[in-house]
């Protein structure tokens, strides 16, 4: 199995995906790749629009995307494939569209016979056994909170480690907290921006300069870095 789970897209001064784009070009590899990319997080924007956006960076390392919204077939554009890429956005939206055309089954079963995902940020977190750990408003009934379950811990991207000046609401660990007083046996990445995590043959790596927070109830929260093993996360 070979995943990409990518916090964010973009970092501030930068241009969109610019700081993953190496790191997606060595783990797709030198022989051109053309992916399925998956836009359904997109809600404010067309999914063309997202689609043209994430193929200008893609072609820049020799690879290209084609977004499903083309294919009559959905379902058998995944089991072609090349490579799976799912895009940011509503994590809620992405869920329910994911389902609305039976998606969920076919790019788990996909990718678990080696097609190599990428996602970021939704992309990332619908990786993951539920989407529970998003940061985004439910802004659509998602039909079931279970998603691709290609990892056996969650993630939360973006993550912060303080509020920001003037705000008295929880923090983002206290959020988790209460993920995980009703969920004790599972763990949490907090994956900060500008980091990843990069799964092959069931070996986890982190990628990024910053460190990560590994967070699981009744435990003290653990930074982890990128000379750090982290294959019990895979346990």
């Amino acid at each position: 199995m070979k995943l990409l789970l990518i916090s964010n897209s973009t970092m501030q001064g930068e241009a969109y995906l610019d700081y993953p784009k190496l790191h997606i070009r060595d783990f797709l590899g030198s022989k051109p790749v053309k992916a399925l990319f998956i836009p359904f997080a997109a809600v404010t924007f067309p999914f063309d629009e997202y689609e043209q956006k994430v193929n200008e960076r893609f072609l820049e390392i020799g690879h290209e995307v084609v977004g499903i919204h083309h294919f009559e077939d959905p379902i058998k554009a995944v089991q072609e494939a090349e490579a799976i890429v799912v895009g940011g956005g509503n994590t809620w939206q992405l869920v329910r569209m994911m389902y609305d055309q039976g998606l969920m089954k076919a790019i788990r079963d996909k990718v678990l016979s080696g097609t190599p995902y990428i996602g970021w940020s939704a992309g990332s977190n619908v990786a993951c056994p539920t989407l529970r750990t998003t940061n985004d408003m439910p802004i659509i009934d998602p039909t079931s909170f279970n998603t691709l379950n290609l990892v056996p811990f969650q993630i939360n991207p973006h993550y912060l480690d303080a509020n920001p000046d003037g705000h008295a609401g929880e923090t983002r660990e206290q959020r988790i907290q209460e993920f995980m007083e009703i969920n004790p046996d599972t763990f949490v990445v907090g994956l900060r921006e500008g980091t990843m995590l990069k799964i092959e043959y069931s070996k986890l790596e982190l990628i990024g300069d910053l460190s990560a927070r590994i967070l699981k109830k009744d435990r003290e929260p653990k930074e982890v870095n990128t000379s750090d093993d982290l294959n019990f996360l895979m346990q």
